[in-house]
């Protein structure tokens, strides 16, 4: 069992900066690959980006390129999303995932979910 807990979210201008961090605690997770998704009310689940903790290797949705930066500090067990220039089309809850393997861009295949943080983005 792996558990996943978000924090960081909350309101910020367009513009500005935000950043999520994701603690996971349970089962070694060495060979896991971390996900962020996101979803707003009325839309689909969306994939944001990726890391795979052994490797380093990251991934990104085209739309948060030169955005958004996902990193891991693997001696806290913490995975961080920062996130900067945001835009109103960014805002949604927040979701960190975690899969045994690497990183995969459909939520199906992460079988660990955290309960979601809410990122507001004002215009």
């Amino acid at each position: 069992q792996v558990q996943l807990v978000e924090s960081g979210g909350g309101l910020v201008q367009a513009g500005g900066s935000l950043n999520l961090s994701c603690a996971a605690s349970g089962r070694s997770f060495s060979s896991y690959s971390i996900a962020w998704f996101r979803q707003d009310p009325g839309k689909e689940r969306e994939f944001v980006a990726a890391i795979t903790r052994n490797t380093g290797y990251t991934s990104y949705t085209d739309s948060v390129k030169g955005r958004f930066t996902i990193s891991i500090d693997n001696a806290k067990s913490t995975v961080t999303l920062q996130m900067s220039s945001l835009k109103p089309e960014d805002t949604a809850v927040y979701y960190c995932a975690a899969r045994f393997g690497p990183t995969r861009t459909k939520g199906y295949e992460y079988g660990y979910w955290g309960q979601g943080t809410q990122v507001t983005v004002s215009s």
